[in-house]
Parts: C-alpha cells; sequence; structure tokens
C-alpha cells in the first residue's frame, strides 16, 4: 500500500464540488445546538408557529452559502427546493417559517453571544485537526456596507454603534470611500481561515482597535493559540502597537513601515528606515547578540568603496561599529532586520488576510448585509466565517479519508 503524506486542502477546493453535496457538507460540521440551548433561555424568542432554533440557524448559515441576500429570496427557496429544506433540517412535507419568524429570529439571534463562541468551537476544532497553525497571524479591515441610507456628517450619530463614512486604500494605491463599517480580522496565515473578527463603524482607524483585538484574541484561545509573528500593513504603523505586541503579547510585529509624510528619515536612518555612516552608506547588518543588532562600517566590509575610507567615521581597524537595541525602539529597529530577507518572508504571509477577504465576498456572502445595526452586521459576518471554517473542515476530513482508502 502506498503511503501517501495528508495534504491541507483549502475552502476553494469545497467550491469545486456540486452545491448541493458542498451545503450538506457544511452544515454536517456545524453543532448549533448550544446556541439554539442559550436562546430558549431568552424570553420571547421562540417563533409563533414553533419552530426549532437549529433549523432557523441553519437556513440562516445556508443563506449565506448560497450567497441568497433577501429573506425573502430564502423563504422562496425552502417552498420550492425539497432538498435544500431537507438540507437545512426541515422535513420534505413541512411548512417552512416565514418572512417575519426569519425576521424575529435574526432580531434575537443578533444579540446572542453563543453564536461567536459557535464560531470560536469551530477554530478550535480545525486547530487540532492540524488546519490552522497560529504561529503567523495577519490583521486587516475591509469594508463593509451599510444598509441605512448614507447621511452627511453634520447628521451622522458619533457613538461607536452607528454606521460612518470611512475610506481605506485598495492595492492600487486608490482612495475608496463608503458608509458603514468595517470588518477587521486576525487571519491564520497558514490556512487563511478567521481565528477573531470585529465590526466598527467605518470612520474607526484600523491601529486603534488593533491591540485590544489582540488581547481578545488571546483570552478566546488562551493556551491553544499563542502566535509567535503578527503580521500587518503600515495602516498599523503605530509605537504603541509594536510595543504592546512586543511586551505584553511577548511575540514579533512584523508591520510595514509608514513615513506619515515626513520630510527627512529620522537622523542616523534613510528612508527604509535603515541605519546609515556619516557618508550615506547601509551600513552592514553583522549579527544579532542577545537584544543588541550589531553593525559594521560597508567599508570595512567590502561591500562599498567609500572615498573617503574608513578612518573617515572610526579609527579602529575593524571600522565603524553600531549596536542598536531592538527592544528599545522595536518600530524603527526591530528584529528581524527590516526588508531583510527573512522579514520580506513574514511580511509576504501577510496576503493571506487578502486572500481570506476575497473569499468572504467572492464565495460567500459578507456583503449580504439585509438589516440595520451593528450587531446584525457582526452576526452576519459570524455567519460567513462559520460557513468558512466549517466548509474547511469538510474538505479536509473528505481528503483525509480517500488518502487512507489509497
Amino acid at each position: 500500500m502506498i503511503i501517501r503524506q495528508d495534504s491541507f486542502f483549502s475552502y476553494d477546493d469545497l467550491m469545486e464540488i456540486s452545491p448541493k453535496t458542498r451545503l450538506m457538507m457544511i452544515l454536517d460540521e456545524i453543532d448549533v445546538s448550544p446556541v439554539a440551548a442559550a436562546m430558549e433561555k431568552t424570553p420571547g424568542t421562540r417563533g409563533p408557529k414553533g419552530y426549532p432554533k437549529e433549523r432557523l440557524l441553519y437556513a440562516l448559515i445556508a443563506k449565506e452559502v448560497e450567497q441568497t441576500t433577501k429573506i425573502s429570496s430564502l423563504v422562496r427557496r425552502l417552498d420550492s427546493d425539497p432538498s435544500f429544506r431537507y438540507a437545512c433540517g426541515f422535513g420534505i412535507m413541512d411548512k417552512t417559517p416565514s418572512e417575519s419568524v426569519f425576521s424575529r429570529f435574526q432580531d434575537a439571534l443578533s444579540k446572542e453571544p453563543a453564536l461567536m463562541g459557535l464560531f470560536q468551537n469551530l477554530v478550535i476544532s480545525a486547530l487540532k485537526s492540524g488546519i490552522i497553525d497560529g504561529a503567523e497571524v495577519a490583521i486587516d479591515s475591509t469594508k463593509l456596507s451599510s444598509y441605512e441610507v448614507s447621511k452627511p456628517r453634520k447628521d451622522l450619530v458619533d457613538d461607536g454603534n452607528h454606521p460612518n463614512w470611512g475610506m481605506k486604500r485598495d492595492t492600487n494605491g486608490n482612495n475608496i470611500r463608503w458608509f458603514g463599517w468595517k470588518l477587521h480580522i486576525i487571519c491564520d496565515a497558514k490556512s487563511e481561515l478567521p481565528l477573531s473578527i470585529k465590526v466598527t463603524p467605518a470612520s474607526v482607524h484600523d491601529g486603534s482597535v488593533a491591540s485590544d483585538m489582540i488581547k481578545d484574541f488571546l483570552d478566546s484561545y488562551e493556551g491553544l493559540i499563542n502566535p509567535s509573528h503578527y503580521l500587518m500593513d503600515s495602516g498599523y504603523d503605530y509605537e504603541y502597537l509594536y510595543r504592546d505586541i512586543a511586551d505584553k503579547y511577548h511575540a514579533t510585529p512584523i508591520i510595514e513601515y509608514n513615513p506619515r509624510g515626513s520630510k527627512a528619515p529620522p537622523e542616523g536612518l534613510n528612508e527604509k528606515p535603515h541605519p546609515v555612516c556619516s557618508a550615506g552608506y547601509d551600513l552592514k547588518y553583522w549579527g544579532k547578540d542577545a537584544t543588541y543588532m550589531k553593525f559594521r562600517c560597508p567599508h570595512m566590509t567590502g561591500d562599498v568603496n567609500c572615498p573617503f575610507g574608513s578612518n573617515w567615521c572610526s579609527s579602529s581597524n575593524y571600522g565603524l561599529t553600531l549596536k542598536l537595541n531592538y527592544r528599545k525602539n522595536p518600530r524603527v529597529h526591530g528584529y528581524p532586520l527590516r526588508n531583510s530577507k527573512t522579514w520580506k518572508n513574514l511580511y509576504n504571509k501577510r496576503t493571506s488576510v487578502e486572500r481570506l477577504n476575497a473569499r468572504l465576498k467572492e464565495n460567500l456572502n459578507v456583503y449580504g448585509i439585509r438589516s440595520k445595526g451593528i450587531k446584525k452586521a457582526l452576526m452576519n459576518c459570524i455567519l460567513n466565517c462559520i460557513s468558512l471554517v466549517a466548509g474547511t473542515i469538510a474538505i479536509n476530513k473528505k481528503s483525509s479519508v480517500v488518502t487512507k482508502i489509497a
């Protein structure tokens, strides 16, 4: 018998499977009973026809998988498609819920903390299965348009719970403006799956929520996930975030440098920023000793032919030597050395969160917000993330079975 090494399969592999089979595979991986049990304890959440909470929740998850935007379309699909109805847990001959039943259920579900717990339990399951690694995580945000009608700034309620105007740069550097929310995501760089999410008004800056979000993320998976590197773009380039990651969370920040319109780089550094000698040449990185990085004169190491020679900077036969404590100023003098091969390899993994955002938008229904309020926006995002993680677990289980048979 041929023994094959297990391979990791992504959600994209699941998209190749027929839609009906795909939906059944995803829903089979989701145990919604804890959410249903929690909702039963809340007064006034039971529908007039007594529809089980499990079936209503499965139907809402199926709505995201099938990229159905409107509840009315979901109800019509349940009425007209017996196989779809059966996949959601309803009997072939059962009467399906009305739009008003789903509307009341969504109201209750958006206030239920157990829904986030369901998502986190799926993440833990993927972690134990080896799908999620958690060693490197990427953080980014993406725009979510609001269902509410846009308003001029003078009429906005800026309380953290109402939609607002936001602006981001796309991958081509163009400014994009929208009215609504931001979805902030912590993503596993290996599996490209969401580990933690948060929804804020669109006006909230990425860097202002990152540190607290990391803390909540680590608390949620205490003892299970402890990343060694946090990967972020220049929107998160703030001194306090470097220090929080290094000092509070005992990890390494890999964040793109943002000069923020500075007319000149800091003294002794170039625009990268990298230490330079008095002649303007990049000092040669010469290794690390404890918390210090060592740099040498590039003329003495043979990297440049300085017209002033080494005596211009130092009378030592060894040439100018500079030692920098990367713990003292992790933003400017971080380790691994910014723009080194190691740093670039780590930073390139940040694109995992961009691919995750694309899947949530193109293969699922994270843009399909059709209800008002930040709680329902978050509920919509959680349901989509549940679908994504459950689908990835399902396709990996199937591939594992096939491999064992072979």
